[in-house]
This record gives structure tokens, sequence and C-alpha cells, in this order.
């Protein structure tokens, strides 16, 4: 379920951060009739940076989502050659959970 959340939230990051590059696009085109020589620089300025922004998103997109597979893998492996260790991990950190989430709960 938390993985599912955290897609969510990357998915809307994502497309959030698109819809600015693109209104930001529009915006950048319609100034730039309303200017001079300076209006021209700044928005020559703002679309290289835009550009650059853009282009960097995706790499750190590519990268993350490659980086995301590999971990998984590399989980789906491990859980396959220690499956007994791998739950006994699992029931250690539920426990741990647990135990803080019931003295937080006590603090209350």
């Amino acid at each position: 379920m938390n993985r599912r959340a955290n897609e969510v939230t990357k998915d809307q990051l994502i497309e959030e951060f698109n819809v600015v590059v693109a209104e930001t696009a529009q915006l950048l085109k319609s100034v730039a009739n309303a200017g001079g020589e300076k209006a021209g620089a700044v928005r020559a300025s703002v679309e290289e940076n835009l550009a650059i922004a853009t282009y960097r998103l995706r790499n750190l997109q590519q990268a993350l989502a490659e980086k995301t597979r590999a971990a998984a893998e590399a989980t789906d492996e491990y859980v396959h050659e220690h499956p007994w260790q791998a739950i006994g991990i699992a029931a250690g950190l539920n426990v741990v959970i647990g135990v803080v989430i019931g003295l937080m709960l006590n603090r209350r």
C-alpha cells in the first residue's frame, strides 16, 4: 500500500511539473510579443533554463526507475535464496513497528 501511495505521489508530481512546464512555455510565447530586447533576452534565458530542468527531470525519472527496478530484483532474489531469513526480518520489523506505535498511542 505504501509503495502504491509513493507511485501515485511520484506520478502526480511528474504530471504537475509537466503542467507547469506547458503553462510556462505558453506564458513565454504570449509575452514574446510584448517587449523589447530585454524581454527577448529574459525569455530566451527562461526557455533555456526550462529546457535544462525538463531534461534533468527526465534523467532523474529514468535513474529512479532503474534503481527501483534493481532494488526490487535484488530483494526478490534475496527472498528466494533466503526465505526464512526474509520472514524473520519481516517479523522483527513488524514487532519494532508495533512497539513504536504502541508507545506513541500510550503517550496520548
